[in-house]
């Protein structure tokens, strides 16, 4: 029962509605069925199916409001549900930032759905897992993988008449590979709608090249240095950069886009001119659910950056009130333009740099500035004449988006990245940027 059609999700959404007793109430359906296999060593270690389908249900008396959960659906499950969340409304206190339930919103279609990814079966998910390993071992390297698929979605409804309904599909693989002798160590994902377009053999070379030529990695000494960043390297810095979009902390002089004297820093020019960062969720390279998590507002289209210039940012309902502007939700995908070059072509005209893989264990050191710091990852080079020319050992960093987005050279052409754990994807391009800091050295592989 965990993927339910449009006409069976608003029937229950329609019956929950109906029982409720309160000023307004709203109610969200939402299923997935997930597949998944595991491995390390070059070993199937587990793997399985997960089915989940939940109700979640609001009830509103003014400013209070109260939720309640539950995964039956028998008309006493519904009844008894919204009754709880009633209960729990009328015991909490006036939430003083409670905006109006929202009336019927026009929801963009979006085709995030394919069937070959749904109709995904275990036979399959043991082959993408094989096929990585297999490649593992012809190179005498050790694999660590990670493969995901889900179909899902996901419906809403209030009793001022707003109803959508989304279904998609998206299968996630990332792989680690290291050298048997704990000197090297590569990295690579894919992240796609439909797992057609997914090649775990593929991915996996990308990695095991990578471990292979990261042995012996030397020494560089930390400093300002000229970098290709490959686009899960990019995506690690931009996804902080987009969490601090937001109107209500520029206005109120909590954030890097906040403007002296008050105010934010929308129109003015704060990134090289060739920066054009969007958000669309009916793009086809990243589709994305049509509505936002938070109130249900209709998503469009929006250019956040363009040309350079400060476009627009995220603004809740209330705070749109409070400050005379227009409601924005967050974005749920992100495109950032690119060129048309490969990293090769990005390696090849660069005379002497560093390139990195992939950024982690990102934290904020001063929102004022989005100065951030990190550790790179899985495959650091040094490269000399257009070439790479031998592995270096991993670097700290300490970088600001805001200057990296300045110090742009040159753009690859976008691939389609997991924004981890903020729960979307995006197209992203590789970026040579000049002057980015590493301020000291890791000894991690």
């Amino acid at each position: 029962m965990a993927i339910l059609s449009r006409s069976e999700a608003k029937n229950i959404l329609d019956k929950v509605l109906k029982y409720s007793k309160a000023e307004g109430a709203s109610a969200q359906l939402s299923g997935a069925e997930t597949g998944n296999i595991r491995y390390a060593r070059n070993s199937v270690s587990t793997s399985g199916i997960v089915n989940d389908i939940e109700l979640a249900v609001e009830a509103r008396f003014g400013k209070k409001s109260g939720t309640a959960t539950i995964n039956e659906f028998s008309d006493a499950s519904l009844e008894k549900v919204m009754r709880r969340a009633e209960e729990l409304a009328k015991l909490s206190p006036d939430n003083p930032e409670s905006m109006p339930l929202l009336g019927e919103q026009k929801y963009m279609a979006v085709n995030g759905f394919a069937k070959s990814t749904a109709d995904i079966t275990p036979d399959q998910r043991a082959k993408a897992a094989a096929d990585s390993i297999q490649a593992a071992m012809k190179k005498d390297v050790i694999a660590a993988g990670y493969l995901e698929d889900a179909r899902s979605f996901a419906a809403v409804a209030n009793t001022n008449g707003l109803f959508g309904y989304h279904a998609s599909t998206s299968a996630n693989f990332t792989v680690t590979m290291r050298t048997e002798n704990g000197l090297g160590s590569g990295w690579a994902q894919s992240d796609v709608t439909d797992i057609g377009d997914m090649n775990t053999a593929s991915s996996s070379s990308i990695a095991i090249d990578k471990a292979v030529l990261s042995q012996e990695a030397r020494a560089l000494e930390p400093g300002k240095y000229t970098v290709i960043l490959e686009p899960s390297a990019v995506s690690g810095l931009l996804a902080y950069m987009m969490g601090n979009f937001d109107t209500r902390s520029a206005d109120e002089g909590r954030s890097f886009l906040s403007k002296k004297g008050g105010g934010n820093r929308v129109g003015e020019k704060m990134f090289d001119k060739r920066v054009h960062l969007y958000s669309d969720p009916s793009d086809l390279s990243v589709p994305a659910q049509p509505w936002s998590d938070d109130d249900h507002m209709a998503m469009q289209r929006v250019d956040w950056i363009k040309g350079g210039v400060v476009e627009k940012l995220p603004c809740s309902r209330y705070w749109a009130e409070q400050s005379k502007s227009t409601a924005t939700p967050e974005p749920n995908n992100l495109i950032m333009v690119g060129g048309d070059k490969s990293t090769e072509e990005l390696i090849k005209n660069t005379r002497r740099g560093v390139l990195v893989t992939r950024t982690w264990y990102i934290r904020m050191v001063d929102p004022q500035s989005l100065l951030l710091t990190g550790l790179t990852r899985d495959g650091t080079f040094y490269i000399e004449n257009g070439k790479i020319k031998y592995p270096i050992k991993n670097f700290r960093f300490n970088e600001s988006p805001v200057i990296m987005l300045n110090n742009i050279e040159d753009m690859g052409r976008a691939e389609r990245v997991n924004m981890g754990w903020f729960g979307y994807s995006a197209m992203i391009p590789a970026l040579k940027v000049r002057d980015f800091t590493f301020s000291s050295l890791s000894d991690a592989v």
